[in-house]
């Protein structure tokens, strides 16, 4: 893997330093612990599998909803929150930063507050975030999360093999992993996760949501 996919899958320290007092990259824990994070869900068919699967290692994740998804999918939603699992902001449309303007991006989020209201955690979709944004953010009380692995499973390109490699040659102590359940992954997710989860657990870790941690 070449220098740019690294920086990609795992973002540099100096990308880090921009938001250090802002975002959450990668957890400070003083125990073997991960956090799962899935995007753009909830999906018919995904998300549920991704539940199943989850409940067979007995993990708990974090899911960065799209608002819209959750206004379609109801009963999946209530779903995740009934397996324990914890329900996060990532925009009504997967919109991203740079397609709204403060107004559009404030009612965004109030549109997918509507429907989360209990959330604590807020990711950019595309992971796209501007500094002049944080305060607004802030303001509903918010957390910013972004990712210290990113799975790439989204991409087309990599086959399972690549996605689960990017996730288990850079997972450590404290990581943000990023999944999606979303058609565009399913076909990477679907190889990559169950080896995932099962390298989770053998090798000692725990897999916590991310309102275990501590409000910054």
């Amino acid at each position: 893997m070449n220098s740019l996919s690294d920086n990609i899958v795992q973002p540099p320290l100096m990308v880090r330093r921009l938001f250090q007092k802002d975002i959450v990259w990668r957890a400070e824990v003083n125990e073997r612990k991960v956090f799962l994070t899935f995007d753009d869900g909830p999906v018919p068919g995904i998300t549920p599998w991704v539940l199943k699967l989850l409940g067979k290692y007995d993990i708990k994740a974090t899911f960065f909803c799209v608002g819209d998804n959750v206004r379609k999918y109801p009963r999946i939603y209530t779903q995740l929150q009934g397996e324990g699992h914890e329900t996060a902001i990532h925009g009504f449309f997967h919109k991203p930063a740079h397609k709204m303007n403060k107004y559009e991006f404030e009612e965004d989020l109030n549109r997918s507050l509507e429907l989360n209201s209990s959330a604590r955690w807020y990711r950019p979709p595309h992971g796209i975030i501007f500094p002049w944004r944080v305060p607004i953010i802030k303001k509903y009380h918010l957390n910013i999360a972004m990712w210290d692995v990113l799975s790439r499973d989204y991409d087309r390109s990599l086959n399972p093999e690549i996605v689960t490699h990017n996730v288990l040659s850079k997972m450590r102590q404290g990581s943000l992993i990023v999944f999606h359940d979303s058609l565009k992954a399913w076909p990477n997710l679907k190889e990559a996760l169950p080896k995932v989860l099962s390298w989770i657990k053998k090798s000692g870790y725990q897999a916590d949501i991310l309102s275990s941690l501590k409000s910054k």
